[in-house]
Formats: C-alpha cells, sequence, structure tokens
C-alpha cells in the first residue's frame, strides 16, 4: 500500500489506517479473537499506521492493539494514541462504562492536559501496549481546554518529540477551526480531522487545510462516511450522520451524490474514501472497522480507481464546493 509523508517529519503513513475504537467495545461487544481478527486482516490488506486511544474502551483497544502487534517487528508498522483524557481508579463503578463503551468501569476518565498528564497518559499507554514507543500522539478533544492544553500539553509532547521518543505531535477533534488554531500557534506537526473533509461537509477548506498547505503540515482524514450516511452504495433513511439520525435533506443530497457516482463507473463509499485525497494536505485516510469483512471491504473500495471527472461533475452540479481541488499530483509518496 502506498505511504505518505506528514511534512518536515520522519513519519510516513500508509494511505488506510485502522481506527481501533471498535476493538474497545464501542457500542456493542467485539470478543478478543474477533479484535485479532480483524487487526491481522488489516495487516494482510497492506495497512500499517493503526490509531487508538485510552478513552477507547477505557484502555482495552490499546491493550488488544498491542497484544496482536507484539510478533511484529516494531520498525513495520506505525501507531498512534491520545492524550487529554487520563484513565484513573473508579471510586463509584456501576458496573458498565457510560460513554459508548461496553466495558467494565473500574477505570474512568479525568480530562487533563496538563504537562504531568500527558506524561501519565503517554507512560500508561505505553503499559497497556507494551509498545517502547508511539509514532504520533495526539491531544484528544481540547475542545474546551484549550489554554492548558497550548500552555502545557504541546510543549509537553514538543519535548518528547525533540527527544526522540515521537516521531509527530498534533491534535485530533471533530472540529477544524481550532485545528487551523493548533497547526498555526503550537508545535503540532499533524491533526487528525474527523468528519469535516467529507463529501457532505468540506468546511475544512476555510480553515485547517489551506493553513497546512500555508505552513508545510499535514491533516489525517477520519470519519469519512459521516458516522454512517456514505459508507453504502444507496443511502437509506435510517443512517446516522455525525453520530445522530440524518437530517432528510442530507439523505436526499447523498443519495444524488450516489447517483453520479454510478454514472462514473464508481460507488459513493469508495468516493467517500478517495476525496479527502484530493487536498495535497491530506496524507491519510484513517477508517473505524470491526470486522474481517469491514477491513477487505474498505481496502478494496480503496484500491478503486475513482475518475477524476467525477469530482468536476459533482461541483458542477453544486453537490461539492466549487473552490474544491479537484487532483494534485502528489509528493512524498512511496509504494511499499
Amino acid at each position: 500500500m502506498r505511504r505518505r509523508k506528514i511534512t518536515n517529519t520522519p513519519v510516513e503513513l500508509t494511505e488506510l489506517g485502522f481506527g481501533a475504537s471498535a476493538i474497545g467495545n464501542l457500542y456493542q461487544v467485539t470478543p478478543a479473537h474477533e479484535a485479532t481478527a480483524v487487526i491481522e486482516a488489516a495487516w494482510d490488506a497492506g495497512i500499517r499506521y493503526f490509531d487508538t486511544a485510552p478513552h477507547y474502551g477505557l484502555g482495552l483497544s490499546e491493550r488488544r492493539l498491542g497484544a496482536a502487534l507484539r510478533d511484529r517487528p516494531r520498525d513495520t508498522y506505525l501507531v498512534s494514541s491520545k492524550v487529554g483524557r487520563l484513565l484513573i481508579p473508579n471510586e463509584r463503578p456501576r458496573g458498565v462504562d457510560d460513554e459508548g463503551f461496553v466495558v467494565r468501569d473500574d477505570l474512568r476518565r479525568r480530562w487533563d492536559f496538563s504537562r504531568d498528564g500527558v506524561l501519565r497518559s503517554v507512560e500508561g499507554t505505553l503499559e497497556r501496549t507494551g509498545l517502547d514507543r508511539l509514532d504520533i500522539v495526539y491531544l484528544h478533544d481540547p475542545d474546551d481546554h484549550w489554554r492548558q492544553a497550548v500552555e502545557q500539553a504541546m510543549p509537553a509532547l514538543a519535548e518528547l518529540r525533540d527527544q526522540g521518543a515521537v516521531g509527530a505531535i498534533g491534535a485530533g477533534m471533530n472540529q477544524s477551526a481550532m485545528l487551523a488554531r493548533f497547526l498555526r500557534e503550537t508545535a503540532a506537526d499533524v491533526v487528525m480531522l474527523a468528519g469535516r473533509y467529507t463529501l457532505l461537509d468540506q468546511s475544512a477548506l476555510d480553515d485547517v487545510l489551506p493553513t497546512a498547505l500555508e505552513l508545510g503540515k499535514s491533516v489525517v482524514a477520519a470519519g469519512v462516511f459521516n458516522s454512517g450516511l456514505l459508507s453504502e452504495e444507496r443511502p437509506a433513511e435510517t443512517m446516522k450522520f455525525d453520530y445522530q439520525d440524518a437530517p432528510p435533506e442530507l439523505v436526499a443530497r447523498a443519495r444524488a451524490i450516489a447517483e453520479v457516482c454510478e454514472r462514473h463507473g464508481t460507488t459513493l463509499p469508495a468516493a467517500a474514501i478517495a476525496f479527502p485525497f484530493t487536498h495535497p494536505g491530506v496524507v491519510n485516510v484513517t477508517l473505524g472497522m470491526r470486522t474481517r469483512e469491514q477491513v477487505m471491504r474498505n481496502a478494496g473500495l480503496h484500491r478503486r480507481q475513482v475518475p477524476k471527472d467525477l469530482w468536476h461533475d459533482l461541483r458542477g452540479r453544486g453537490l461539492i464546493r466549487t473552490d474544491m481541488p479537484v487532483g494534485h499530483d502528489t509528493p512524498h509518496v512511496s509504494t511499499t
């Protein structure tokens, strides 16, 4: 699978990344053997970038990912995790986590973007995964913690990067405006942008994407299916958009895009995966996957050639923004 380099760092990501929230029992239980199988399937598909977080299953995702990768040569894959939600003992457990993960709540999350909190979080991740280092560390959803994140968390991560303990640093969020500020005002190399540069939402063109290009920094795109609405060839009225029931007007728009995709010999989900790469600032698309079948499907969709004429047609019909780039020559790309 082709790799793209995070600008001005030694870190090269495969174009597809494996998002490990589902193996932390997001919304439903994923048995341990299935978690191992899906990571093996991702490996077999050529994916070598794996993203996790302490938040995902109160550390379960990190433990499972580390166990599945343990026997792989460490220099053949990259792992990112996140800081900002420190895991601490839960003094009043109720039995099950209440933040969307089907796991025991013996631990709880505490927001902490302090220097000490960041260092403790990284140490905890290394213990749970069994890894000797992390390749990327992101601040996780620092929306309400800007000052502490900028004054303490990012400088702590910059020190780790400068010491060679981390390859690249940044922030991951569901909004784009603050990510642009992180790129402009901090030592961040890369940001993980969830849901804001998709076939249904190109708001990142207003801030983080041009900022990344201007400053020579990079963007990892996540949430490219917008919680499901773009994941099927024929969008249904019952599908989700950004974790909520999709509004009828967005379902209609997704269906219109799907029809144009079909005329160009491709499908809506294939176009959804290909779309972020039309912007030269995007180096990776990370997809959350629970099963071997999902991995095989998504890897197959990524291998499909989506014609550039599709983007021109969608722009001409007013289905995507007219200032969206329609393709570029991609530097820093290698094939493995």
